[in-house]
């Protein structure tokens, strides 16, 4: 099991990142939160875990060892898996996660992308007492009204994460904002990971 990486920066793309530990790139998957964490050439530490296949190991890398601990926790229901609580966390800050499971707040869960009720209710039925109590959130964030706005943050800082600045965020995110919006408007929690696909997209015409 690896716990932890420590090395520099080699470079980060959408989605994943690589950390050069001892001469050797470790390519690590990460939510874009974590991402907009680093920077190229600087140090890095972050919690791992590693998920092991026939074919396969991937490593995925977090800001710190509560959002791994979380990441492993959520695989153990049923059709779960390490690309389904990426993005969980992706979508969802720990805490935010934990509140949701406690409340049986069906349609926050279903806001991740690949999250249907079913999957959702089987989550907090399995997960209920399992996560953790979450910390107390002011009734702002709790009815939905500071948090729309997150996903601004977290593509602008993703980023300038990965070299751009910070004008060119700004004008990036101004320009994927209709499917922020979009989304929204159905009641749906913008898709983090899209919405920096879609930014890059723009910044490379």
């Amino acid at each position: 099991m690896i716990a932890s990486l420590s090395g520099r920066t080699a470079a980060i793309g959408p989605g994943t990142a690589v950390v050069e530990v001892g001469g050797v790139g470790v390519l690590v998957h990460c939510t874009p939160a974590t991402l907009g964490s680093l920077r190229v050439g600087e140090p890095a530490r972050l919690a791992t875990s590693l998920v092991v296949r026939e074919e396969s190991l991937t490593l995925y890398g977090f800001a710190d060892a509560d959002e791994r601990d979380l990441f492993e926790a959520v695989q153990r229901v049923a059709g779960v898996g390490p690309k389904l609580a990426l993005a969980m966390l992706a979508v969802h800050a720990p805490n935010a996660l934990r509140v949701a499971v406690a409340a049986g707040d069906v349609k926050a869960l279903t806001m991740v992308p690949g999250i249907g009720p079913k999957v959702a209710q089987r989550i907090i039925l399995e997960l209920k007492d399992k996560l953790g109590a979450p910390e107390p959130v002011p009734a702002a964030v709790a009815n939905g009204r500071a948090a729309a706005p997150a996903w601004r943050e977290q593509v602008h800082t993703g980023l300038v994460g990965l070299g751009y600045t910070a004008r060119d965020a700004d004008e990036a995110v101004a320009e994927v904002a209709p499917l922020a919006d979009a989304a929204l408007a159905e009641g749906r929690r913008p898709d983090i990971a899209a919405l920096l696909k879609a930014a890059l997209r723009t910044l490379s015409r």
